[in-house]
Parts: C-alpha cells; structure tokens; sequence
C-alpha cells in the first residue's frame, strides 16, 4: 500500500540544514496495524503528516497504491487524501463553524455519497459515539474529550483504506481509549490499514508491528505478538 523509499525533511537556517526525518525506509503493508513510537522530537507527527498528505516539504519517493506521490500535483494529493484516508489529528482539528453533525457529513460529501444515505450514516455513527445528544452541539461547546470523540469518528465514518491517527485516546479517559483501540483493532480485522502514533504501551499491543524513531532515524522495525 506505502512505500517510502529515502525520505527527508530538515529546515535551512543560517548555520546548515536541521534534519527532522532522515533516509526513511518503510514498507506498510495494506492490512498492516503499525505504531510509531519514539521520544519527542523524534519525527513522528511529522512521518504522519507526509504519509496524510498534508506535508509536501520533503524530499525522497513516496508511493501510495502505486501512485508516485512526490510526482503529484496538490489538488491530486488533496484527491487521493479525501478518497482514501482518514485522520485523526492530536489537536482535533474540528471546523468550528460546523455542528458535530456537520463534521461528520463532510468525510461522506467527500466521497459522493447522497443524502439520505449520509443522513443514515451519521446517525448510526452518532449512536455507535454515544453522541446523539450532542449532534447539533459546536466543537467549543465540547469537552476535550468528547472532541476527540467527534474526530475519531469523523475518521472512520467514510470506512477508509487508511487511518492515521496521532496520539489518538491521549484525551480519553481509560474507558473511552480502550473502547477506541477496539475499534481501530476490529475496523483492522475487516481490512483497514492503520497507522498510530503512541507513547502507550498499551495502544501499541493492539497492532502488529511497532517501528521506533530517534532523532529522525527509523531504528527498528519490529512484530508484535498478539495477546488481546
């Protein structure tokens, strides 16, 4: 599904180039359930955001379904993203101006789908969330939590081949993140290709394979043994 095949990121300043990803190699398989883990600083939000497409400031050869991407024009990218992936940002990333219906809509506007059929979607997703009750509510009107409620089902409604997801119960209480990972485990079962970003042990017990950054350099790449 991706191949990324030497990578780099770094910033220029007066004294040379700051490195923040260096000649990363990885192969993710579709079906793959991968975590990146590592200290901060290491470059993992920043692996996320080139594998979303949402960072073009990089160099090295990025295939996705095997379409080049460092080749593609943005507004393709932007396509590709839309029709394939679904993200689940650690700040949220809500449109405040939207109802927490609204939010969820747009992934399934995105894809064509009609109405009714949307209409549908998103009450079945509302009620998988348990927020039925605060469909018409404004992310400022949200808890932190129930926020990240919102974008992870904002991530998954649309059933994409892809989640991303970056530190993703990092504002849920025990029982909520543990309700997620089974979720991202079983949508996993069923075909979806995930990829987190953690610190949790935990979390990263539910994939099966966990790859490790320092300092921009991919260090390992591991398979976990199944235990959940």
């Amino acid at each position: 599904m991706i191949e990324l095949r030497n990578i780099e990121k770094f910033y220029e300043s007066g004294v040379g180039k700051t490195y923040v990803l260096r000649r990363i190699n990885l192969d993710i398989k579709e079906g793959d359930f991968l975590t990146i883990m590592g200290p901060s600083g290491a470059g993992k939000s920043t692996i996320l955001g080139i594998l979303g497409m949402l960072d073009s400031n990089w160099v090295g050869e990025f295939y996705f379904l095997g379409e080049p991407v460092h080749r593609l024009k943005p507004k393709d990218r932007v396509e590709l993203n839309k029709r394939y992936i679904g993200f689940v940002f650690q700040q949220y990333h809500l449109l405040d101006s939207l109802t927490v219906y609204e939010n969820l809509d747009i992934p399934l506007s995105y894809r064509n789908v009609k109405r009714g059929e949307r209409e549908s979607i998103v009450g079945d997703v509302l009620d998988r969330f348990q927020m039925v009750g605060k469909k018409d509510l404004y992310p400022n009107q949200l808890s932190g939590g129930q926020q990240q409620l919102v974008a992870i089902a904002r991530a998954v409604i649309a059933n994409p081949r892809l989640i991303l997801a970056d530190e993703p119960t990092g504002n849920l209480h025990s029982t909520q993140g543990r309700e997620t990972m089974e979720l991202f485990k079983k949508l996993n079962s069923e075909g979806t290709t995930i990829v987190q970003v953690t610190h949790s042990e935990t979390n990263a017990a539910y994939g099966n394979r966990i790859v490790n950054l320092f300092d921009g350099w991919l260090k390992d790449d591991v398979l976990v043994a199944q235990s959940l």
